[in-house]
Parts: structure tokens; C-alpha cells; sequence
């Protein structure tokens, strides 16, 4: 079943709530959802499996403080009402890793209220905020990504493909720099496997094989016309100048890692796609 969110992020949900909520907030929580009765109350991890489970395998619609929702929107929006010491968590990691990848951030609101002891103090709130917009078509990064999937093995592309698998774990994990370097060497690996397959035969050089596909592979597979590459280094050509923005040296003051790592991921899966499509295409599969 296709939900709004995957595995990762549901499961992550369910961890968080049950990091801030006592088993009996838990209990009043599943009564409000009408699921009384049916989680393994053994221990928190059996609650958490599950809760999980009966929010992705069935089509629940539970009544929320933002009007009737899934059960995993359910799920997901009581994990951000997580009191800020718990975002520090493996859980909490892993539900931003998760939540990004499904296409959204979370959005902080301060606003003041009045403390119990008279004056104002600062309220953090958080929310879900889709990061693209919704009626796009392909950029559903998670049917892109099992489109890949799917071309990678079909064009027996598996170096590929073991990159592309360690650069989504480790972007689940919240490893960013280890998730960009997979990804610099997937990017770096299919082209390469490409070339390769449509006949070169020239110095075992990555450079080489992407002017091979712009110039030497007749017609050529880099679209010139479409600035994917020229002859000329000194012309803009995105093929190289992707390249070079996934080998950037050191960091950058005031920039997130994790904003950084989320856009990697995002260019990659939707770049990876039209090239090999556009394989699989000349070569008749």
C-alpha cells in the first residue's frame, strides 16, 4: 500500500512518541484512533512495531487536532509535539532524514506566551511544510528512486546500484557527508557504466568517458544542444558542473549539511533517472 510517507519515517514517528509519552499517554492515544486493544502493550518497542505496522498496511483515517488524517499523518504529527530535548535522538534523525526524503521540512514557529510565573517566554512549534509542490509530476522522490531501482538492475548496472543503496542508508541514518560521498561515486559510477556499455574502449579515466559520451558515441548520448556537455571546459555544461558542485572542498559557513545533503539526493535521483532512461531507450530494452 502507498502511503504518504515511507517505512522509515512512520517507524521513526512511532520511536519518537514513544521516547516523550508513557505507555498509558500511549493507550489514550490509540483509544483516540480507535485502536484500542490492538498494539502489543509487552514494552514501548512492541507498541512502536505495532503501531507502525497497523499504520502501513491499513487505510486508517483517524480524527487528529488538524481534522481527519491517516493514521501514519497521525503518527508523524504527534512525533513534531516532541519536547525539543528529544531532538538530539537517533529517532529524531531518522524521522527529518525520512520526512525529507517523502518531500517535506519541518517548519519551527516561535511565538511567546506567558509563563506560570509571570512574563513572557519563547514557544517553539513545529509543522509539516512540503518542500516542492505536490501537483508536479516526477519529482516524487520515492517512486523516482524505485524507478532507478528498477533501470540500474535491467541495465546490470550492480556497482551502481551498491552505491546508490549506501548513499540512501547513510542518508537515513542522518550521515550526511557519507551519504554525499556515495553519492559522488554513483553519479561518477553510472556514467561511467555507460560509456562503457555503448563501446568505449579508451583510458580507464571517468573524464574521458563522459567526452566519449558528449563527442565520441555517435549520436552523441550528452546532448550538447542542451548544455549537457562541450568540447570547450570554459562553456557551461551540466554534466561537469553537477560534477563539481558533488566534490565541493570543505565546508561553508552558515550552510546545513543536512539542507545540503537533502539536495544531492534530490538532484541525483531526478538526474540519474533521465540518463538512464534515455539508456535504456538506445539501447532498445
Amino acid at each position: 500500500m502507498i502511503t504518504e510517507f515511507n517505512r522509515m519515517t512512520v517507524v521513526a514517528a512511532a520511536e519518537v512518541v514513544s521516547d516523550f509519552k508513557s505507555h498509558s499517554d500511549i493507550a489514550v492515544l490509540e483509544v483516540e484512533w480507535g485502536i484500542t486493544g490492538r498494539c502489543d502493550d509487552s514494552s514501548k518497542s512492541a507498541r512502536v512495531a505495532s503501531l507502525s505496522d497497523i499504520a502501513l498496511t491499513e487505510n486508517l483515517t483517524v480524527i487528529s487536532e488538524h481534522g481527519n488524517v491517516s493514521l501514519c499523518r497521525a503518527l508523524v504529527e504527534t512525533a513534531l509535539t516532541a519536547p525539543e530535548r528529544t531532538h538530539e535522538s537517533a529517532a529524531w534523525r531518522k524521522l527529518v532524514a525520512g520526512l525529507r526524503f517523502d518531500g517535506f521540512e519541518i517548519d519551527e514557529s516561535i511565538t511567546e506566551i506567558e509563563s506560570n510565573w509571570g512574563g513572557r517566554v519563547k514557544q517553539s512549534t513545529f509543522s509539516l511544510v512540503r518542500m516542492l509542490p505536490v501537483d508536479i509530476p516526477g519529482l516524487d522522490f520515492r517512486e523516482t528512486n524505485s524507478e532507478i531501482e528498477v533501470l540500474l538492475d535491467s541495465c546490470g548496472f550492480t556497482v551502481a546500484r551498491g552505491h546508490l543503496n549506501q548513499a540512501l542508508a547513510a542518508f537515513q541514518r542522518g550521515e550526511w557527508s557519507s551519504a554525499n560521498g556515495e553519492l559522488r561515486n554513483f553519479y561518477e559510477c553510472y556514467l561511467n557504466e555507460i560509456a562503457d556499455g555503448l563501446g568505449y574502449s579508451g583510458p580507464n579515466n571517468s573524464k574521458s568517458r563522459r567526452d566519449y559520451l558528449g563527442n565520441g558515441v555517435q549520436p552523441p548520448f550528452l546532448l550538447a544542444e542542451y548544455n549537457e556537455w562541450n568540447a570547450n571546459n570554459q562553456k557551461p555544461q551540466f554534466v561537469q558542473g553537477l560534477m563539481s558542485r558533488m566534490h565541493p572542498h570543505g565546508g561553508h559557513p552558515g550552510l546545513s549539511e543536512e539542507e545540503d545533503a537533502t539536495f544531492r539526493l534530490q538532484t541525483s535521483l531526478v538526474t540519474a533517472r533521465l540518463f538512464l532512461r534515455r539508456y535504456e531507450q538506445r539501447i532498445g530494452r
